[in-house]
């Protein structure tokens, strides 16, 4: 279903984004534990860079903006190449590319453990495959690109933690990837949320996000 709704669409879109957030809200307000398993300090140091995908690069993009520590988030496509890294072509269904956003952060102040708990708690639902509340395809797939060994290994380590404890009713269905390129998507969609915080797609799907980010991690919120 495409984003950009006309107003003869707008009734339809909402009653199907509600049905569809039911269990998306469900899991946004499970508590989630630390992660176990932490990164080599050694190797944390200064600027770090995580590339998360989870539906809709909009609300992902604008959930990592509102985290203190994140000095960066754009919005763009991974796990395809470079010809077909373009929005037409990647809501097709079949480049292989996410809609994934590249977060930078000062890991002095945020840590990836942090960042990961975020992504699983508000950012996207990890037990929905291959789609995010109305949106369908694999394109909208949950993963995480990891740039290096110790992010793979906190990544892992955490869904095996998450399904231990079975703090989700389903399955968690996020992959985890080495991350082989990250293309920046086009200009409108960078900040999407901040320049059309009123359109109709926003409001329910991705507002939400940052109001849950707000109450779950009060004093990582920015």
């Amino acid at each position: 279903m495409s984003r950009y709704l006309s107003l003869s669409l707008v009734i339809l879109h909402l009653a199907t984004t509600l049905a569809c957030n039911a269990v998306t809200n469900a899991t946004a307000n499970v508590t989630l534990p630390n992660p176990v398993i932490s990164a080599s300090p050694a190797n944390v140091k200064g600027e770090q860079t995580a590339v998360f995908a989870g539906g809709c690069f909009w609300g992902v993009e604008a959930v990592f903006e509102h985290v203190k520590g994140v000095t960066e988030v754009t919005s763009g496509y991974s796990g395809g190449d470079a010809m077909t890294a373009n929005y037409e072509a990647v809501s097709a269904g079949d480049t292989k590319h996410a809609e994934a956003v590249r977060i930078t952060y000062d890991s002095s102040q945020v840590s990836y453990e942090q960042l990961i708990k975020i992504f699983f708690s508000v950012a996207h639902d990890p037990t929905e495959l291959n789609r995010q509340g109305p949106d369908t395809g694999m394109q909208y797939r949950s993963a995480i690109f990891y740039t290096d060994e110790n992010q793979k290994r906190i990544a892992l380590a955490y869904i095996a933690q998450l399904d231990q404890t079975k703090v989700f009713k389903r399955p968690i269905v996020t992959q985890v990837v080495a991350l082989d390129s990250y293309y920046k998507a086009e200009a409108y969609h960078q900040d999407y949320l901040a320049h059309h915080p009123n359109e109709p797609y926003i409001v329910i799907n991705d507002q939400p996000k940052v109001a849950n980010l707000r109450k779950q991690f009060p004093d990582l919120y920015k």
